[in-house]
């Protein structure tokens, strides 16, 4: 199972040009992916700069037609002219998709500090060694605060999940809404996580639970213990760091961990601001 996360700046490259098809084709060049999870994905936006207000969803949809779309819009607000404007997340997975849950993650009132809503998409996916669930995000930047909130409502949706094991359906109709599907305790998290690698948060997210709930590992530390992490931004020059640093990660759960075969980060694009990555599990 190849799984791929990237921000992929609703498409706008170095240059300042929106082009999903070269999204689309930097994918293709680097792998073949079973998920994609990317991050800042856009439709009916064209107040973000570059863009002509283009449905993103669509046109990558269009490119991965034998993959399973999953969108999961953190902002969707009036555009003034009778339709809508989202911007948030997106999943594409070619593999058996299940239960999809859409999180809106705490937006802490900071009324002197730019912030967005911040959305994470949660889904099982049935892979060769069972089912397995897949989490996106995109964590707040401008504040330390909201993404230590957004990080402890992350953790508290852990729990829930390997607490929904026991869960018995009840349905007067077969496959009705109560019956649901399994929400395994094995996860995937994945997404810009708006820290760096010495960050406080990244401890946060990674600190063990009680009651045998499985605990997150950073899959770049699992392989390569002692190696500083492949930055992620300011590669290529940009103007929210100073210097290059790994903003973005793929976590995994305790008995993903000797599946893990390898990470890769790609440092040469310059199709989106932030660089993808991507793991393989056997």
């Amino acid at each position: 199972m190849k799984l791929l996360s990237w921000n992929i700046q609703w498409g706008r490259g170095m240059d300042g040009r929106v082009d999903p098809q070269r999204i689309l084709k930097t994918i293709r060049q680097l792998d073949q992916f079973d998920v994609i999870c990317l991050q800042e994905v856009a439709v009916n936006f064209p107040g973000l700069p570059g863009s002509e207000g283009e449905n993103q969803l669509e046109l990558l949809s269009a490119g991965l037609q034998d993959y399973t779309a999953i969108y999961s819009p953190a902002t969707d607000v009036p555009d003034g002219h009778g339709n809508r404007s989202l911007f948030g997340n997106a999943i594409f997975c070619r593999l058996p998709v299940g239960q999809i849950w859409r999180h809106l993650l705490p937006w802490v009132v900071e009324p002197e500090t730019p912030s967005m809503q911040r959305t994470l998409i949660e889904i099982v996916v049935t892979t060769a060694f069972g089912p397995v669930r897949v989490l996106t995000t995109h964590l707040e930047y401008y504040s330390q605060r909201q993404r230590e909130v957004q990080i402890e409502a992350i953790r508290r949706l852990h729990v829930e999940a390997h607490a929904s094991i026991s869960r018995v359906p009840k349905s007067a109709e077969q496959n009705g809404p109560f019956d649901g599907c399994p929400r395994p305790a094995e996860a995937i998290l994945c997404g810009d996580m708006n820290f760096p690698a010495s960050a406080n948060e990244r401890l946060q997210l990674l600190a063990s639970f009680e009651n045998g709930i499985p605990a997150f590992y950073d899959t770049r530390t699992l392989l390569y213990p002692g190696v500083p992490h492949a930055p992620t931004v300011g590669i290529h020059p940009v103007d929210f760091v100073d210097r290059p640093e790994c903003f973005d990660y793929i976590f995994i759960t305790n008995g993903l961990k000797n599946r893990l075969k390898s990470y890769h980060t790609d440092a040469e694009t310059q199709a989106s601001d932030h660089q993808p990555v991507w793991i393989e599990l056997s």
